[in-house]
């Protein structure tokens, strides 16, 4: 009779370490990547040496909304970091772009000042960090477009 509390007790406790390890898996978007200072914002055919666009604001923008934004450092680099929670992966990768709200010609004057760039946003996997999992999204490649609302 005294091994009907414990095998409860037992079954209790399975079921709340099962519970507590499901909310512990938290999740993330990662979206890092870099500009560089082209009429495309990408990197120069065959690796040709590119200079990169310091300080421009990166917007990530869903439907008409800015969600989140970073600014590049001094190599062009940026990293988004998003909670899943309120903005699904999919709904990232189907509504939104990245846009840089800097105009070109803040990093070299023979670029446009009107436009901006865009890029649409690629998954590249995920990966786990302890109990943290990570959705890696990168640009897919950025264009000048010149009505960016």
């Amino acid at each position: 009779m005294a091994s009907k509390p414990i095998i409860l007790l037992v079954s209790l406790l399975a079921i709340a370490i099962a519970a507590s390890t499901a909310e512990a898996q938290l999740g993330i978007i990662n979206i890092p990547g870099t500009v560089f200072c082209t009429i495309n914002g990408n990197i120069g055919l065959n690796g040709i040496a590119t200079p990169v666009f310091p300080n421009a604001l990166v917007l990530l923008r869903c439907g008409g909304a800015v969600v989140a934004n970073a600014t590049t450092n001094g190599s062009g680099f940026f990293s988004i970091v998003l909670n899943p929670s309120p903005l699904p992966v999919s709904t990232v990768l189907s509504s939104c772009n990245l846009v840089v709200n800097t105009p070109l010609s803040t990093c070299n004057t023979t670029l446009p000042a009107v436009g901006r760039l865009l890029s649409p946003l690629q998954f590249v996997g995920t990966t786990l960090v302890g109990l943290l999992n990570v959705t890696n999204l990168i640009p897919a490649g950025f264009q000048l477009h010149l009505n960016v609302g």
